[in-house]
């Protein structure tokens, strides 16, 4: 959530920056400013009428001590209807207040001085693009054959038990899902993240803290009984771990990962572009977040991106790394560079993973602060990229390390599968 300060104080650079992310409504940013400005003179009034009041209690006192009742009497009705205007103004100055939040919560999060305009991922920026194109056999298959080949998936069995999106591993598909997990979760403890296991369903002031919600409420599994939601990703709990914490600036950089399964509802995605595991209801992810000093933070995004990029490179996939444009960021982030593997047997870039700076709008609605060396209260930067999301990264190992035997498993993983070829 932006600050009223700042909105106020660099309207029309604000007004510039949502351009980017195509969120054109100057009006909604006038109106905050306005409420601002009434809720500033409402208070203004209502702090007034109370000291008035607070010093005619003390007349009213000092008069029924020196045995002056009368005078006593006529001064308490003449501040009685101080009484009913300050009880007016302050139920005024909590309506304007909600009022005022509901706005700033419509507003997205600035982006970074570096976001392309675009509205479309076709006009996001390839920043770099590593590694070589596999030689496949001929007539390689996609992984989802590769997978009924090999026995390892079942779209089937997943579509009985629950429905379309919930695949089921079995044998060394299931054993290769463990692997990569615990592949991942190593080399995040390596790079001095510290594991969290974390609640799957979260409430609502979670999802609002991290910006989910109401953002993306259409998004996500509800459990309505007790207004629960299932998560779309490690980084709404680990993040909430925070919640209403002030932080001593010493404590900062901190560095949590998490591995989880995430639900994701994923309305509307049909065709073939979604089939196999490209994309799913339930899906394995690691996620690693850090909470660190607002002087350091893109500093911290490259170093994220980079630990990113070291799994794929060992891995051994071909990768690039993208700078979304302005039209194809989320909603709270400030910069998002996505990492993308090439499949190919299907001739095509499949995304495995968004790093996002989100500069002091989680930090804000989370209520997150620090206490700086001179003991003044500040808003954290929060960071969090997937390091990373299983689906696409299993369906690129299985499409790109093919042969004509089986498929190779790669180096890397062979310590956790206890295997290094699948026939």
């Amino acid at each position: 959530m932006l600050q009223v300060n700042y909105i106020r104080e660099n309207k029309e650079q604000v007004l510039e920056r949502l351009s980017v992310k195509n969120f054109n409504q100057p009006e909604l940013v006038e109106e905050i400013i306005h409420l601002d400005d009434l809720r500033k003179s409402t208070k203004a009034q209502s702090d007034e009428l109370l000291a008035q009041s607070n010093a005619a209690a003390k007349q009213i006192g000092e008069l029924m001590r020196n045995g002056k009742k009368d005078e006593a009497e006529s001064l308490k009705a003449a501040t009685s209807k101080n009484k009913e205007e300050i009880k007016k103004l302050q139920e005024d100055l909590s309506g304007i207040e909600h009022e005022l939040y509901q706005k700033l919560v419509q507003l997205p999060n600035l982006p970074h001085k570096s976001v392309p305009k675009g509205k479309t991922p076709e006009e996001n920026e390839v920043v770099l693009t590593n590694g070589k194109l596999p030689t496949l056999p001929e007539k390689a298959l996609p992984h989802w054959e590769l997978a009924a080949k090999y026995n390892l998936i079942d779209f089937e069995l997943g579509v009985k038990i629950t429905g379309a999106g919930f695949p089921v591993y079995k044998g060394k598909g299931a054993k290769m899902q463990r692997a990569l997990i615990n592949f991942f979760l190593a080399e995040a403890d390596k790079a001095g993240y510290e594991e969290m296991m974390v609640p799957l369903l979260v409430n609502e002031a979670s999802g609002f803290g991290t910006g989910q919600l109401p953002d993306k409420e259409g998004q996500m599994y509800h459990v309505g009984l007790d207004n629960l939601y299932l998560i779309p990703t490690a980084e709404v709990p680990v993040t909430n771990l925070y919640r209403d914490v002030i932080l001593k600036e010493e404590e900062l950089p901190i560095k949590n990962c998490g591995y989880t399964p995430c639900f994701r509802r994923e309305a509307g995605s049909y065709g073939a572009h979604v089939r196999g595991l490209n994309r799913l209801h339930q899906f394995d992810k690691v996620e690693i977040v850090q909470v660190v000093h607002p002087e350091t933070s893109y500093d911290i995004l490259e170093q994220m991106s980079l630990h990113v990029q070291s799994l794929l490179q060992k891995l051994g996939l071909q990768y690039r790394v993208l700078r979304l444009c302005g039209g194809d960021m989320g909603f709270t982030s400030a910069l998002t560079y996505d990492m993308e593997v090439y499949s190919a047997a299907q001739e095509r870039w499949l995304e495995v993973s968004s790093v996002s700076n989100f500069e002091t709008f989680q930090s804000n609605r989370l209520k997150l602060r620090y206490k700086g060396k001179e003991g003044k209260t500040q808003l954290p930067h929060t960071l969090n990229g997937s390091a990373l999301a299983l689906p696409r990264i299993l369906a690129s190992i299985l499409e790109n390390y093919q042969t004509e035997d089986g498929i190779k498993v790669p180096v890397c993983l062979v310590p956790f599968t206890g295997f290094d070829f699948i026939d």
